[in-house]
């Protein structure tokens, strides 16, 4: 006899959603998202979309009412938890537009608990578009079937987040002058935990002399090569991830 196919298909659309989701209720969708869903994938009655909410895990939603901008859909059943999150805050001074972007993207797929923009002396961009950075993660737990999203913090200068910061989490900031090989610290160091990486140009000598006499800060390198702000983001998160996360 041939196999079952697997129900929901592995190509279902998955959607994330604001409104809290539990079997037997519906969601309405609109705007941009059912345009996608009618328009780009010709969604049909009885269709099924995978949806989550951050807080509850991932459900099964079967189209039930498809208009042309809108369409209703029936949650009716649970298919898996919300996923656990490593303890790790990604604290990164805002960069150029696009690319701060692809930062709060990486962060999602990596698997960051909370995405913190630090203002420095020498950052370029003091305002950020926070609806902007949060759709990129929506988009990239959508394509990356995450269940969870990460907390995105309010824009905090550099002096308040050490003045404030947990007495039991470790900073590892990534030290442009050196500092111990990433792996290394990171494996010595268990618990919660933090990676300051600064912007375009680092962080000046007022700044870094800061950094260090904060009790929980671990300076750390990236290695030989001169990283761009973004791209040491992303090698650190992976070298914790590594080490101490999920991987």
């Amino acid at each position: 006899m041939p196999a079952t196919p697997a129900w929901p298909p592995r190509s279902t659309p998955r959607l994330f959603v604001e409104t809290p989701l539990g079997e037997g209720g519906q969601v309405r969708v609109e705007g941009g998202q059912a345009h996608y869903l009618l328009s780009v994938l010709r969604l049909k009655t009885g269709d099924p979309v995978k949806l989550f909410d951050d807080s509850t895990g991932e459900w099964l939603g079967l189209a039930s009412a498809v208009g042309k901008r809108d369409l209703i859909l029936d949650v009716t059943a649970h298919l898996r938890d919300r996923e656990p999150v490593p303890d790790l805050w990604l604290c990164a001074a805002p960069i150029k537009k696009g690319r701060i972007d692809w930062v709060a993207e990486k962060a999602c797929e990596l698997g960051v608990a909370r995405l913190v923009p630090v203002l420095t002396r020498r950052t370029v961009i003091e305002r950020l578009n926070a609806e902007r950075l949060r759709a990129h993660m929506i988009e990239a737990a959508e394509q990356c079937d995450r269940t969870a999203l990460p907390e995105l913090a309010e824009p905090i200068k550099l002096e308040a987040l050490l003045r404030d910061w947990p007495v039991d989490r470790t900073l590892f900031f990534a030290d442009e002058t050196g500092g111990a090989p990433a792996a290394e610290a990171m494996g010595a160091h268990k618990g919660p935990a933090a990676i300051l990486v600064g912007p375009e140009g680092g962080f000046d000598e007022a700044e870094r002399d800061s950094i260090r006499s904060l009790p929980q800060a671990v300076g750390i390198g990236l290695g030989p090569r001169i990283l761009r702000a973004e791209t040491a983001a992303a090698a650190a998160v992976s070298i914790w991830m590594s080490t101490a996360g999920d991987w």
